[in-house]
């Protein structure tokens, strides 16, 4: 089997617990959404995507992973964060991953 060097795998976001934040590594750069948990649910308190990866869609993917690893784990979210909660507002997909209280 031959590995294509000319495009590679995507990044994925992974759950850096000791850290409480999804990430997201590129270059040699982290984009991360931090998180606090409690119970079923979680809060996504703040996204920073630095500089030098801005506009090309790193915010978006680390949402989106972010997201599909809390309705893995079973949690509810709750979106402290301007850019999760923008970012929600445009993709219904995840409606129901949102806390209701």
């Amino acid at each position: 089997m031959t590995t294509d060097k000319s495009n590679p795998p995507a990044p994925m976001v992974t759950d850096n617990v000791d850290r409480q934040r999804f990430e997201l590594r590129l270059d040699d750069f982290v984009a991360f959404i931090a998180y606090t948990k409690s119970g079923d649910r979680i809060s996504f308190d703040h996204t920073e995507v630095p500089r030098e990866l801005g506009g090309r869609g790193v915010g978006g993917r680390l949402a989106q992973g972010a997201l599909e690893l809390a309705r893995a784990q079973g949690l509810k979210v709750i979106p402290r964060c301007t850019f999760i909660a923008g970012y929600l507002q445009k993709h219904a997909e995840f409606a129901a991953l949102v806390a209701r209280d």
